[in-house]
């Protein structure tokens, strides 16, 4: 079972379509729903499908790898870029930071 994208438990179990934390209540669709007629749909921390050149809003600071500057929360990452055959990561630019790959459990649409 994956661990609780919201509180990072990994008390998580299935429900029918989707997964729930029992910690903090939090629910969110199982991958595998995420599969429709052999195109992968990649969705958001709410649930809401992400498509090419959206914009999603970072709901949790994050550490960048090979950067000394900290993605903050509420920073806005505009049109982003699917990667294709995965449904956990986008990619895309901040204002400071370019040619991020961020997963989609710290991200909701804008």
């Amino acid at each position: 079972m994956p661990a609780c994208p919201r509180c990072s438990m990994e008390n998580t179990y299935p429900d029918g379509d989707i997964y729930v934390c029992p910690d903090c209540a939090h629910e969110w669709p199982q991958q595998s729903a995420n599969v429709a007629d052999g195109a992968a749909v990649v969705r958001d921390v709410h649930g809401n499908v992400l498509d090419n050149g959206d914009s999603v809003v970072v709901i949790k600071d994050l550490k960048v790898k090979g950067s000394s500057i900290p993605l903050k929360q509420g920073s806005i990452i505009r049109n982003i870029r699917l990667v294709d055959g995965d449904v956990e990561h986008i990619e895309g630019n901040s204002d400071k930071i370019k040619g991020l790959v961020l997963k989609v459990c710290f991200l909701k649409k804008a």
